[in-house]
């Protein structure tokens, strides 16, 4: 049980530094040229009034990417994981009981009488 509890801890510290070098990367580098690409559009500045609220939905993009991103990592880190596992060797079937072995003798007996 503590092999477990200490992986999960493990798995639940690296993740979280994974998730803020992804929201880097999303932030620093890829929004930046995706603006350019769209026509020099900032994102975090995108947002809508309504009334007296304010939605930032550029805000929720670069999350989206964020998630995009770390959810194609995950699934290609668990690819590479179960293509490493080996396939157990299949295990010879245990001998028949002398009993069986006995019963097929006599039926053979019986057949070539």
């Amino acid at each position: 049980m503590k092999g477990n509890v200490m992986d999960l801890a493990v798995g639940v510290i690296i993740g979280g530094a994974f998730g803020k070098i992804v929201s880097s990367l999303v932030d620093n580098v890829l929004m930046p040229v995706i603006g350019l690409l769209v026509g020099g559009v900032d994102f975090t500045k995108l947002s809508v009034k309504i009334g007296a609220a304010e939605l930032k939905y550029g805000s929720f993009i670069q999350s989206v990417f964020d998630f995009i991103i770390i959810a194609f990592c995950i699934f290609m880190m668990i690819k590479a994981l179960n293509s490493l596992k080996k396939p157990a060797p299949a295990a010879a079937p245990p001998p028949p009981p002398a009993s069986e072995i006995y019963l097929k003798e006599i039926r053979d007996a019986l057949v070539k009488r």
